[in-house]
């Protein structure tokens, strides 16, 4: 009796049932969570300065004014619109290769299965400017042209990771007994996929869609070697921080891409975790 009022006692000072964090290591946190957003959160108070090329704190006035001055930018439109559509076309052949990779692996043994698995993976283990002297020395070797599509063939190769990991966790973690039940009922591969795996892996499929399109949007290095000529929007950013009258623009520019990276990683996350909620209950 005694020990459990003394569990009841702890659980009612800490409802998590785990070990309470000491100040220092709370310290250490706040300092790191701070030393990762104070720069985006300086890049949003410069995005209102009333300065045009100066960095003085805190700004001598803030302004709106640039926001419709970016929004108008032809090139900014220009270098938006080829990103937006460089990361939707390779985040749809990331969707396609990550889940076809995905079963292949989780359903079938064969020789090099492992190798494999490592070998989807290390795109995005690779620091990114190797990753991209490979894809600028492949694609030259082949002579292809670089243009739009070597832009989308280098975004794809560390999108497919992303769906691959994705699909494949929530593979190991379904059962194999409903697909094997829908077969024995008489549903063809096309209807067992279509109405017992796709329904399973839906949420998987669009939490690493949503991370694939992220990492595609703000992508510099590899898209440096891949891109020709043509500039996606975070090159058209780096290209504009050397004029120093462009800043409040730029500024503003770069508060847009936080936002739209930002918001759908959230979302990918919440989605993720409302995934693993529901099939830890249903268990």
């Amino acid at each position: 009796m005694r020990s459990n009022e003394v569990f009841k006692k702890l659980s009612k000072n800490n409802p998590t049932g785990g070990e309470r964090a000491s100040w220092m290591l709370k310290f250490g946190a706040l300092g790191a969570l701070l030393f990762l957003h104070i720069p985006m959160w300086l890049i949003m108070l410069y995005a209102f300065t009333t300065e045009e090329s100066a960095y003085t704190f805190p700004p001598p006035g803030l302004t709106l004014k640039w926001i419709p001055q970016a929004l108008s930018n032809t090139a900014m439109q220009d270098a938006l619109w080829l990103t937006l559509r460089v990361a939707v076309l390779a985040t749809l052949a990331a969707l396609v290769l990550g889940t076809l990779a995905a079963a292949a692996v989780y359903r079938f043994d064969f020789f090099g299965k492992n190798a494999i698995s490592f070998m989807l993976v290390l795109p995005l283990a690779l620091p990114g400017i190797i990753t991209g002297i490979a894809m600028r020395s492949a694609i030259s070797l082949l002579k292809i042209p670089f243009s739009f599509w070597t832009i989308i063939i280098g975004h794809a190769t560390f999108c497919v990771v992303v769906v691959y990991n994705n699909v494949i966790a929530r593979f190991r973690r379904s059962s194999n007994s409903m697909i094997e039940a829908s077969m024995d009922l008489g549903a063809n591969s096309f209807q067992t996929f279509w109405h017992v795996v796709l329904p399973n892996i839906g949420t998987a499929l669009l939490a690493g869609a949503i991370l694939a399109f992220s990492l595609s949007f703000d992508e510099v290095i590899v898209t440096t070697f891949t891109a020709g000529n043509q500039q996606t929007l975070p090159i058209w950013i780096f290209s504009q921080m050397l004029k120093p009258r462009n800043r409040p623009i730029t500024n503003v520019t770069a508060m847009l891409v936080m936002l739209v990276t930002a918001i759908p990683i959230l979302i990918a996350q919440r989605i993720t975790a409302e995934g693993a909620d529901s099939e830890g209950s249903s268990k």
